[in-house]
């Protein structure tokens, strides 16, 4: 008997799921039926794909090896699948992954530039840090990811993709003149989580120039942040596109700063997925869409 699609989707679900319960529930299938696909597919192999591990199943080296063959053929019969089944021009689904400034105040006008031009509109945006984005594209989850801090691995491919400009702010109170003055005196500030882009920015390039400086408080949004420096709870470090609102209401200001604060974005893939079309084209389109936003 040969290696079912079925067998192949049990699998990966599996490995994200790490039970054979909780993906029943996912599959909408009984336990039993996932469990067989699993021993149907281990059996044909002649080797098992999973340790388990206190009632948990953890992938193992066969199934490391498996994992990636796994999604490229399942990724290859959606777009077979949705070929047949559409009328437009760009076939299949995409999911995008961003982390909090690029997924809130790039990615929107983007992908309605994007809908606009191709008339493509099934798109998932999921808006994380940096290290979740990063995650969900191992875990094949995502099909690309729009991200702000660093990445490393040889399983991604990661690309500059767009330049942003960072900016430091206070509330409206805040009597400092400059940066200078700023690094010369004890100072508070509002961080990021661990994982997001902004934080590591923030230690990297503007932390290092402060005489004293203490963690406020720390928080999991941009928007978040902004509201904390409007209220006095702190200072912050943040790109201007994602603050240029609140300074339009002076709800914050702009601390000058003697040096220009920019950082590079990045767009990532998985190096061994198979790029459809549709995301080809996206990749394509992205890269001309940033072009022409810094030429505007």
């Amino acid at each position: 008997m040969s290696i079912s699609l079925k067998q192949l989707k049990v699998f990966t679900v599996i490995v994200q799921e790490r039970s054979i319960t909780a993906a029943a529930e996912k599959l909408y299938l009984t336990k039993a039926a996932v469990s067989m696909a699993l021993s149907e597919l281990e059996r044909h192999l002649e080797q098992p794909l999973f340790d388990r591990v206190n009632n948990r199943l953890m992938i193992n080296p066969a199934g490391e090896l498996l994992l990636p063959h796994a999604h490229q053929v399942l990724d290859r019969c959606r777009f077979l699948e949705s070929v047949f089944k559409e009328k437009d021009t760009l076939y299949g689904e995409l999911n995008i992954g961003a982390s909090d400034t690029t997924g809130n105040q790039l990615l929107p006008v983007m992908l309605a530039s994007f809908q606009q031009q191709t008339g493509h509109t099934k798109q998932q945006l999921f808006i994380t840090n940096t290290a979740r984005v990063c995650s969900m594209l191992r875990d094949y989850e995502l099909d690309v990811g729009f991200v702000e801090g660093t990445v490393s691995g040889e399983d991604l491919i990661v690309t500059p993709w767009f330049e942003d400009e960072m900016c430091i702010v206070g509330a409206p109170t805040c009597e400092v003149q400059g940066f200078a003055e700023l690094a010369q005196h004890n100072s508070s500030w509002l961080l990021r989580e661990q994982g997001s882009g902004s934080r590591e920015y923030f230690l990297a390039h503007v932390a290092s120039e402060l005489s004293t400086w203490r963690t406020a408080l720390e928080l999991n949004s941009t928007a978040a942040i902004i509201n904390g420096v409007a209220a006095g709870l702190g200072l912050a470090c943040i790109s201007k596109y994602a603050v240029a609102h609140a300074l339009e209401q002076q709800s914050v200001q702009l601390i000058p700063s003697e040096k220009r604060l920019s950082r590079q974005l990045w767009l990532v893939t998985r190096k061994d997925k198979y790029q459809s079309p549709l995301l080809t084209r996206l990749i394509d389109f992205a890269a001309t869409w940033a072009s022409n936003f810094h030429c505007r």
